[in-house]
Formats: C-alpha cells, sequence, structure tokens
C-alpha cells in the first residue's frame, strides 16, 4: 500500500520542477537588489521631508508652464515668451503631461519624480558597474563609495550625487539624465563588441539624444564616457555607430521646443557655475582614495575605459576654468565616478586579498566613514548632524495669487520658490539661454527701483503698468507702499503679500 504524500513533499516537488524549468537555478535576489531597495526606500523619505528649496522652485515653474499650455509654454519664471528655453526637455515635457492628466501642481509632480529618477539611477549604476565586472557585491561598494567619497565640506549641487545633496536634487532631470548616462555606458560596453542590429545602434543613439535634450551639461559627461568606453572598437564598426549618430541627430534636430545648437558658445550661465571651482580640495578629496585602484586599471590596460573617461574629464574642466567657460565645471560630479566605481570594482574582486587590496579596503572604508560623519549624516541622520536647507514654503501666498499672475519681490528664497506654485515674477532670479541677459537686468534694475525707499507713488505705478505687476511679496523690514493692501503674511518669515495695481485674489 503506497504512503500517502504530505503537502510539504508536493510543494518541494512542485519547487524543485519549476527551478528545472528556469535552467535549475532557483531566483535569488542579488546583495544590490536588496540594499540598493532599501537604500532607495530611505532616500525616497528624505527627499521628501525636505521642503521645496534652492532649483525646485524653477523645476516645478517649469511643470507650471506646460501644464498649462503644453505646446507653447511661457517663460517658466516670467511673463515672457518661452520659445528657446532649454529647460522644455523631453523630460519636462513628459512631467507636463503628466500634471494635465492628473491635475497635480508643479512642485507635487517634480517630488514624486525623486523616486522614479532614482530608480533609473539606481539601476542604471547596477547595469553599468555589472558591464565592468560580473562580482554582484561591485554595485553595492560602487553606490557606497558614490554616495558618501566625496569630501570633508559640503559639495551641494544639482547633479552632485553626495547623499547630503540628492536629498535636495532627486526630482531634477540632471539625476534623471546620469541615470540614463550609466544606463548608455553599460548599453555602449555591450555594442564595443560588435555583431549587433544597426536597429540597437539606432536606438541607442536615440538613448543618447534624449540624455543631451533633457541636461545638455551631462550630456557632454555621458559623451566623454561614451568615447572612452568605445575607443578603438569604434573603427570596425563604424556603419553600426554611424547609424547611432543619425538617430541621434534625427532625434535632436526634430525636439520643437528649443535648438541645442544654440547652446553652443552661450556665456550666459558662466558666471553662477563660477564658484563651482572654488574650494574643490575639500569639497572632493575623498574620491581621490579611488586614484590607486584608477592606476593600476591603467598600469593594466592604457585604454582602460574609467581610466580614459576619468583623463578627458579631467581635461574639459581644466578648459572650463581656463578659459572662464565654468558651466563646464558641472561636470565634476560626474568626473568622480571612475575613481569611486574603480576602487569598487577592485575590492569585489575575489579573496583571498593582498595585502595591498586590504590596506585599501581599510583606507576606503574609514574614508567612507569620515564622509558620512563629516557631511553626508544630515541627509539621513535627523539630528546631530548638517541638515540639508529648510526652507518655507510660500503656499501661504500662492493660494491668494490666480495662476500667472506677476509679483514684484527681490527676497531670495520667493524668487526662487513662488514661480513653483504657479505665479510669475517680474525678473527671473536665473540667467537663461532663452532670455536676453540685458532684459534680465532691466527688470532687476526695475524692482530695485521699484523697493527703493525714495521712490514716488508715480514711479511705482509707471513700474506696476509696465510689467503688470498686481502683487507686492516683503520682507518684514521692507517699506510697504501706501497704494498696496495686505492680503496675507507669514508667521514663520514674517513676510507679507499686498495686493497693488488692481490685482485681485483668487477666486476659491
Amino acid at each position: 500500500m503506497t504512503a500517502p504524500v504530505s503537502t510539504a513533499t508536493l510543494a518541494r516537488r512542485a519547487l524543485r520542477g519549476a527551478t528545472a524549468l528556469r535552467g535549475g537555478r532557483a531566483w535569488r535576489p542579488t546583495p544590490f537588489f536588496v540594499l540598493g531597495g532599501l537604500f532607495w526606500l530611505v532616500m525616497t523619505l528624505a527627499y521628501w521631508r525636505v521642503p521645496m528649496c534652492c532649483d525646485f522652485g524653477q523645476h516645478a515653474a517649469v511643470v507650471e508652464r506646460l501644464k498649462t499650455h503644453l505646446l507653447h509654454p511661457r517663460h517658466p519664471m516670467a511673463d515672457l515668451p518661452g520659445a528657446g528655453s532649454p529647460y522644455y526637455s523631453p523630460y519636462a515635457v513628459a512631467q507636463g503631461v503628466f500634471a494635465r492628466v492628473t491635475g497635480l501642481a508643479g512642485w507635487e509632480v517634480v517630488k514624486l519624480a525623486g523616486p522614479f529618477n532614482l530608480l533609473v539611477l539606481l539601476t542604471g549604476l547596477n547595469a553599468f558597474v555589472r558591464a565592468l565586472t560580473p562580482r554582484q557585491w561591485a554595485p553595492v561598494l560602487a553606490l557606497l563609495f558614490m554616495t558618501l567619497l566625496w569630501g570633508t565640506r559640503t559639495a551641494w549641487w544639482s547633479g552632485y550625487l553626495g547623499l547630503l545633496s540628492m536629498t535636495g536634487n532627486l526630482g531634477y532631470p540632471s539625476t534623471f539624465a546620469i541615470g540614463l548616462t550609466f544606463w548608455a555606458w553599460a548599453w555602449a560596453l555591450r555594442l564595443r563588441g560588435g555583431g549587433r542590429r544597426w536597429g540597437e545602434y539606432a536606438a541607442f543613439g536615440v538613448l543618447s539624444a534624449t540624455i543631451l535634450l533633457t541636461h545638455p551639461i551631462t550630456a557632454v559627461a555621458a559623451l566623454i564616457g561614451v568615447v572612452s568606453v568605445i575607443g578603438v572598437p569604434a573603427v570596425r564598426h563604424l556603419k553600426g555607430w554611424t547609424a547611432a549618430l543619425v538617430a541621434g541627430a534625427a532625434v535632436t534636430l526634430a525636439w520643437p521646443y528649443y535648438s541645442v545648437a544654440s547652446l553652443a558658445g552661450n556665456t550666459t550661465l558662466d558666471g553662477i557655475h563660477a564658484q563651482l571651482y572654488t574650494e574643490m580640495p575639500a569639497r572632493f578629496w575623498l574620491a581621490f582614495l579611488g586614484l590607486p585602484a584608477l592606476y593600476a586599471r591603467f598600469r593594466r590596460d592604457p585604454r582602460d575605459p574609467l581610466a580614459l573617461m576619468f583623463a578627458l574629464d579631467v581635461l574639459v574642466i581644466a578648459y572650463g576654468w581656463l578659459t572662464g567657460h565654468y558651466t563646464y565645471g558641472r561636470i565634476l560630479g560626474l568626473s568622480l565616478v571612475p575613481l569611486q566605481f574603480s576602487l569598487a570594482v577592485a575590492l569585489a574582486a575575489p579573496r583571498p586579498w593582498a595585502p595591498a587590496r586590504k590596506a585599501l579596503g581599510l583606507v576606503a572604508a574609514g574614508g567612507a566613514l569620515l564622509g558620512f560623519l563629516c557631511v553626508q549624516a544630515g541627509a539621513v541622520v535627523p539630528r546631530y548632524f548638517a541638515q540639508p536647507p529648510d526652507w518655507p514654503t510660500y503656499t501661504w501666498a500662492a493660494q491668494h495669487i490666480p495662476p500667472g499672475d506677476v509679483v514684484l519681490t527681490d527676497a531670495y528664497m520667493p524668487t526662487r520658490s513662488l514661480p513653483g506654485y504657479g505665479p510669475n515674477l517680474v525678473a527671473p532670479a536665473w540667467p537663461d539661454p532663452a532670455l536676453d541677459e540685458g532684459e534680465r537686468q532691466r527688470r532687476l534694475a526695475a524692482v530695485r527701483a521699484y523697493l527703493a525707499p525714495e521712490s514716488t507713488r508715480a514711479d511705482r505705478t509707471a513700474i506696476a503698468r509696465r510689467y503688470d505687476v498686481h502683487w507686492l511679496l516683503l520682507g518684514k523690514d521692507q517699506r510697504l507702499p501706501q497704494e498696496a493692501v495686505v492680503v496675507a503674511w507669514s508667521p514663520r518669515t514674517g513676510e507679507v503679500l499686498a495686493r497693488v495695481n488692481g490685482g485681485s485674489p483668487r477666486t476659491r
């Protein structure tokens, strides 16, 4: 008589049968799947706890303008034409469509973009590092070093991937573009061997064009990486890479919102990027703990992709410094990647470790701990460490201002935040290649003239009519014009919102 078969036995047999169908191996999560997923969750929460600050309002304003006029958006921050503005990228247009479909505000869309961009970044990092080495722990170490090995002084800028900086910039186009860049580098490593169909090369060209249109300065670093990866083999597969070039050029030239060619040689943004070249040793020195690993790669192969990438990055950064085109300093963050990833690949090599590798591992661990304690810990530890910026919100003012109405203010925070809620400014806070800098300076001068103590009511009325000003947002120490009517004030900052020149409160 046959013994009854238990449920547990049947389950084990079913599992073995399913495993056999998959090639004899059960799927197991990789270390990066687990730890990268945990990192995604923690950093998403860290990003969401930081209020709108810095460039956030600019990107939220871009979404607001596209939500209002998808095909012909106005300037992101002022009541001016928006044609030719590089802020209207494929990434931003997709956000605008999402905002129109869901009805979400611009700032809400940018907040939601943070976890999405982080997912693109993490999967791209994993793909690129696994293309460099099959070692499963290499992507984990690469993520650790990319976020902690910077310096002992805060480096806070769009496109910088230090842990603290990421709490502010995860929702920005630069983060999305860097994630696509990692994917492009991984793809280029696969394509360098040839034997691929033209369609795959053409798709690679479309991806490259998307990076270029989304964030042109990141595309400079992306191109450096692609050139470093494909190197000499590109000559042997010239037809394929020609297909990539043609497809990328076609997408770039067909983009209707702005022309990349118009940015070539444009110096509008160089002035605000000069500070990127200040205090560089203090901001970046920990990354150079990866220099021995990068040098070892160069010794083994002078054409190593990471070694070539770092050398070309340094040349471009030096060019920006020597010529005054400081915008090229925006690739400083990505220039550290070859150092950080070389170290990760070296330390993920199989054991037993040689004494030199053990020493390198101890130094890298010490550097990561130092970077965390000196700069990065505030991203995930709410107290005891330097925290991300804590700007006030301006919903208290924006709820009274109809979308598109013009606000006159010269305060630092509202000029950067308020357009993200829908209003326009008299003068944009930042230069824009699509806006004549002379016009922006004239508008800034008009704001100063309006707010000057010696201004007369006639002077102020003329300026308000010229720029269709209906609202003032003034600091607690600024003089309120006699013709202004106070509508709201902030209990946190003491700032005042006042109505002038016939402005009416928003209908709610």
